[in-house]
């Protein structure tokens, strides 16, 4: 990651450069000097992230070379921006000495930067940290190309139908059996196991298309708020108008609740209430779901058992199995992207492998992905080498390394790419168009011969064939919506704060980290407002709080003032209501 924020910086660096053809003698000379000192470090950056997860001392000095690379570009485009509002005032001799005044105070704080340059030097010898070359010619820039001209989304069955067709056939007799009282099937099993594959796939089943005239599907997760499932049930059954948000925002948990059953009076419905942690939360959604004796059905998804057994008490309970070593197998095979090139070497240790994944459809999905891009027995045993060590000979699937193995694999520009599914709410199906465009936005998508757009496609579709993105929908063979399974979305919320990549804002302690430049804010967004950010140089800032269309008054420019990226959830409809007040934000 510290080669992203590095990348971007001397990029900066390098316009401003550019852009400042009048700057002084000495001062170009010290920006030159600092950006080339920059690139310098960037050739030691690959062998660091290697050894940051054991070493703290090395993740310190990622850590520092992330913060000399964002001041520097915060120093520069300050000035930019002063020197540019005092562009038409130039002739008066007082302004042309706070000019010059402003070059002096750059020339300062960039000397401060060279301080803590020729200090990071130093360290990097005492902590061994070398010089790491790309192989073969496989530089930065060609790996993007050859991302790009190699990948392409391929359609795919659901791996959760390896070896138990018949799980499927028999939850759908349940689902359709002639039974007039609302019922309820709990589908339970540790996370990767695919309940909410399996869970998806009925619900786009034919026969259950046919059956129910109204659906309904709802993510609960770990944190929840009743209020926002209710409403989220009644707009996808009665879909989303100015005017029926408007009503819904007035409404207390009661009225929703009665206003859900009225809804719900005389249909035959069904509803998914996906990955349910705690019996409370169902509970508390229940009583919306009224029994007209229509055959009417829900599905529930958890990892607890007792969730599950206790949701009705006549319902059907499933427990989803593990798969056997021939099934596992056999999904390895299918998910492996080139089968003929194994020979019976790499066959041998691809089986060792799968056992390692102990039966776990997600474990064994991501490993497939991760082979398919090693070619060869000496790289297939460099795998292997890595799960054995890291993997304990116990009971228990350690599916964690299994991921990281495969996250660790990725091109630098994959990884923040991939980290950057963790900013979106857990469980949330995301526009293609939107992650591409924040990609390219944060400086993520390098720019050359092909347009951004393709790159970045391609980058999506690469992260979709390592099997760490989820397809959720397809246009013309071309993926418009994606997700991330929730194991892989902890795995990127994880990776990301080890490196202070990104940090979310946590409103029941009421702090978020000031040592990132990236924050996200999934709720009360008023309430992070009210935290001392001026001191902040922040960059990005996430805003999925739906509140945040109430808080129109905020001062952009005195509190945002270096942001390069902003995200608002501002559609209320189908009319997306802009604040005014982002026009002052310089560098956006």
């Amino acid at each position: 990651m510290a080669d992203a924020f590095l990348s971007f910086a001397v990029r900066k660096l390098g316009d401003f450069l550019i852009q400042q053809v009048s700057l002084l003698t000495n001062l170009r000379k010290e920006i030159e000097w600092l950006r080339n000192e920059l690139l310098f470090i960037q050739s030691f950056l690959r062998d660091a992230e290697q050894k940051q997860s054991g070493d703290l001392r090395v993740q310190q000095w990622v850590f520092e070379i992330n913060s000399i690379a964002n001041d520097a570009v915060a120093i520069l485009e300050t000035y930019t921006f002063e020197a540019g509002k005092g562009a038409s005032r130039l002739k008066a001799c007082a302004c042309i000495y706070r000019k010059e005044k402003k070059f002096y105070n750059v020339a300062e704080e960039i000397q401060s930067l060279k301080q803590r340059i020729m200090d990071i030097s130093r360290k990097r010898e005492t902590y061994g940290i070398t010089n790491i070359n790309y192989n073969s010619g496989e530089g930065p820039s060609n790996q993007v190309t050859t991302l790009r001209r190699t990948t392409s989304y391929v359609d795919d069955q659901d791996y959760i139908f390896v070896g138990i067709q018949d799980v499927v056939q028999t939850l759908l007799a349940q689902l359709l059996k002639a039974e007039p009282r609302r019922t309820v099937l709990s589908i339970y099993g540790m996370g990767g196991l695919g309940k909410t594959t399996l869970a998806r796939n009925l619900y786009n089943s034919p026969d259950i298309l046919n059956s129910f005239p109204t659906r309904a599907w709802i993510c609960v997760s770990q944190e929840y708020n009743t209020m926002d499932l209710l409403r989220n049930i009644i707009k996808s059954i009665q879909g989303c108008t100015e005017e029926t948000l408007d009503l819904l925002e007035r409404m207390t948990e009661r009225d929703l609740e009665i206003y859900l059953r009225d809804l719900l009076k005389y249909r035959k419905y069904i509803v998914v209430v996906d990955d349910v942690w705690q019996r409370e939360a169902w509970e508390s959604l229940k009583r919306a779901f009224l029994d007209g004796k229509n055959g009417s059905r829900v599905i529930i998804t958890t990892r607890k058992q007792d969730v599950a057994e206790r949701a009705d008490d006549r319902g059907f309970v499933h427990k989803l199995r593990f798969l056997s070593q021939e099934e596992s197998w056999d999904l390895f095979r299918r998910k492996l992207l080139d089968v003929r090139s194994m020979v019976p070497e790499m066959e041998s240790l691809a089986k060792d492998m799968v056992e390692k994944c102990r039966g776990l459809p997600l474990a064994i999905v991501v490993l497939s992905g991760l082979l398919s891009h090693k070619k060869g027995l000496t790289e297939w045993q460099k795998v292997k080498d890595h799960l054995w060590k890291n993997i304990k000979e116990d009971k228990s699937i350690e599916i964690s390394n299994i991921l990281s193995l495969s996250y660790n694999d990725l091109p630098t520009a994959l990884k923040q790419c991939f980290l950057y599914f963790g900013i979106f709410p857990e469980d949330q199906v995301i526009k293609a168009d939107n992650i591409i465009w924040l990609w390219m936005a944060e400086g993520f998508i390098p720019r050359g011969v092909e347009r951004m757009e393709d790159v970045a496609e391609g980058f999506l579709n690469e992260l979709i064939r390592r099997s760490l993105v989820q397809v959720a929908k397809t246009y013309w063979e071309r993926v418009t919506e994606c997700r991330v399974h929730d194991l892989l979305h902890d795995l990127a919320i994880q990776k990301a704060l080890e490196v202070n990549f990104f940090d979310i804002y946590d409103p029941r302690s009421h702090s978020i980290s000031s040592l990132c430049i990236k924050h996200v804010i999934h709720s009360q967004g008023k309430r992070y407002l009210s935290l001392d950010l001026s001191n902040l140089k922040l960059i990005s800032i996430m805003f999925f709080d739906p509140d945040f269309r109430k808080m129109s008054h905020i001062n952009f420019r005195s509190v945002f003032e270096h942001l390069y990226v902003l995200y608002l959830d501002t559609h209320v409809g189908n009319v997306s209501i802009v604040p005014d007040a982002i026009g002052s934000l310089y560098h956006l």
